[in-house]
């Protein structure tokens, strides 16, 4: 209990986090079936939200949420580089080049 009033589900950036974290250590299945899984409640635009209620199966809160979105971005990028080792997150672009 945290003091405040009404119910709060799980915050869903944390569970990417996690995913992050197992893949960081080595369980690189057990991180990649947890991010599958929490991508897995996007609704049908694709979005997901702040929170998960577990009781009733439904999101809670923001939506979007940017933290949450973000988190899916890089927990995916991780996943992705472990498939691919040497790949690198696009960076803002070298202005300093021809046709940039």
């Amino acid at each position: 209990m945290d003091g405040l009033q009404g119910e709060e589900g799980a915050f869903l950036a944390c569970s990417f986090w996690l995913a992050d974290a197992l893949v960081a250590i080595g369980r690189r299945e057990e991180g990649r079936l947890l991010f599958e899984r929490v991508a897995a409640i996007a609704n049908d635009l694709g979005l997901i939200s702040e929170e998960w209620d577990p009781r009733v199966g439904r999101q809670l809160g923001n939506t979007p949420q940017a933290f949450t979105h973000v988190a899916l971005v890089n927990t995916a990028f991780r996943l992705a580089e472990q498939d691919s080792p040497g790949l690198t997150p696009p960076g803002p672009r070298d202005r300093s080049q021809p046709g940039s």
